[in-house]
């Protein structure tokens, strides 16, 4: 594990809530000069500590209001149908988050889609399509509680 003193943990929680704030701007914020700031937030990159910077999108404004949680768990649990069951899921441009799962569920994929109809679709015509999935549970969310992006540093 990367050790991160409090210098570190500041810059990264300040760019967790804003990734667009300047070198300058962080400084400003933590009575720093510019250059050590601006050298940290390169470190930090380096390390892959920051991984990538992104825009986070109103799923309302781009037309993908519903969430759908879906479960799958597979037939077989061999390394080799695993590992086709991910390779094909990654294919699947409605999938923007799926999680290998300890428990009850093999996978736990997160879909956000126009609306209901949409999702019926995915399901039947291109998860359906791949091989190896035995149980397949949706849930659909009502209303999102939480929402964050940031991790707790």
């Amino acid at each position: 594990m990367i050790k991160l003193d409090e210098v570190d943990l500041k810059i990264i929680r300040i760019l967790q809530e804003d990734c667009k704030k300047t070198a300058k701007e962080i400084s400003q914020s933590l009575n720093l000069t510019v250059s050590p700031i601006y050298d940290r937030i390169r470190r930090l990159e380096k390390l892959g500590v920051i991984k990538k910077y992104v825009a986070i999108l109103d799923k309302n404004h781009i037309n993908r209001p519903i969430t759908a949680i879906c479960m799958v768990s597979l037939r077989y649990h061999n390394q080799g149908f695993m590992d086709k069951f991910e390779a094909q899921i990654k294919e699947l441009k409605e999938v923007q988050k799926c999680y290998h799962m300890a428990g009850k569920v093999d996978y736990f994929l997160h879909i956000n889609l126009p609306g209901i109809e949409d999702y019926h679709d995915f399901v039947r015509l291109k998860l359906s399509k791949i091989e190896n999935i035995g149980v397949l549970e949706s849930s659909f969310v009502l209303k999102e509680i939480i929402d964050k992006t940031a991790y707790y540093v």
